[in-house]
């Protein structure tokens, strides 16, 4: 195996693994050596996942988790000391979208939702992410903001304040911690279908999405969990305090 996508030894918690980027990434990082501790809040999707990894027995371990709750996230660090004695990655990727609409008619449910399930669920996460890092020394935090994140998105202005909350950690964190062996990087997606896209357009307006890009089409989920396996290589070590656009150019105009 190349070194650069060498996972072995190392042990991942990841969040949000029922479907698109977190099943991928599991998938990715089992293949390659990586312990993992992984959740999701539907317990047939996780199964659904578990079933999937192509992984040596007791090398994954996986649990319910609701990331807005802190005692759930929090559980995911645990468990990742437990049984592997250690936390080198973490990948805080749950998160849900919103019925897009004008921001004058959002609901302060929906604004309570996002934060709640988008940002709090970073937040509670890498205090315990970090907590365990400081004690060896080391570690890398990836956290999934969306390129709403770090511009504009009409018609998702929840959505877009909880994925720029993100961003925001993300770098403060980075700058924190540097000095500490703590790494902290976030990936930033244009839109990709998966479930969370679904949620937010119909068919139609996935396809008038993909012709606003230079690409004239949308990532395959696969192709951001290709950046993510880079992002979190090994040998990836002096990466620090980014929000990665991967968005096929949209960023350019």
């Amino acid at each position: 195996m190349d070194e650069l996508l060498d996972f072995s030894g190392q042990v991942a918690v990841i969040t949000g693994v029922g479907s698109g980027f977190g099943r991928l990434l599991s998938k990715g990082l089992a293949a390659r050596g990586c312990k993992l501790v992984i959740s999701d809040i539907n317990p047939d999707s996780l199964a659904a996942t578990v079933a999937m990894l192509d992984a040596p027995a007791g090398s994954v371990v996986s649990q319910l988790c609701d990331v807005s709750k802190e005692a759930d996230c929090k559980a995911m660090v645990d468990s990742a000391i437990e049984h592997f004695g250690r936390l080198d990655i973490a990948v805080n990727n749950a998160g849900i979208a919103h019925d897009i609409g004008p921001m004058h008619q959002l609901s302060s449910a929906i604004f309570d939702t996002q934060i709640n399930v988008n940002v709090k669920s970073v937040w509670f996460g890498m205090q315990y992410q970090i907590e365990a890092m400081l004690k060896q020394g080391s570690g890398h935090i990836l956290n999934v903001s969306s390129m709403a994140g770090i511009g504009g998105a009409p018609k998702g202005a929840a959505y877009a304040a909880a994925k720029h909350a993100v961003a925001g950690l993300t770098r403060t964190v980075a700058v924190e911690y540097a000095r500490k062996g703590i790494r902290c990087n976030a990936i930033c997606p244009f839109y990709s279908p998966t479930a969370i896209l679904k949620d937010m357009a119909s068919a139609e307006g996935q396809a008038q999405l993909a012709r606003g890009t230079p690409m004239r089409r949308l990532a395959a989920p696969q192709e951001i969990v290709n950046t993510m396996l880079l992002m979190l290589s090994p040998g990836n070590s002096y990466m620090n305090g980014q929000t990665i656009a991967v968005d096929g150019g949209v960023s350019a105009w």
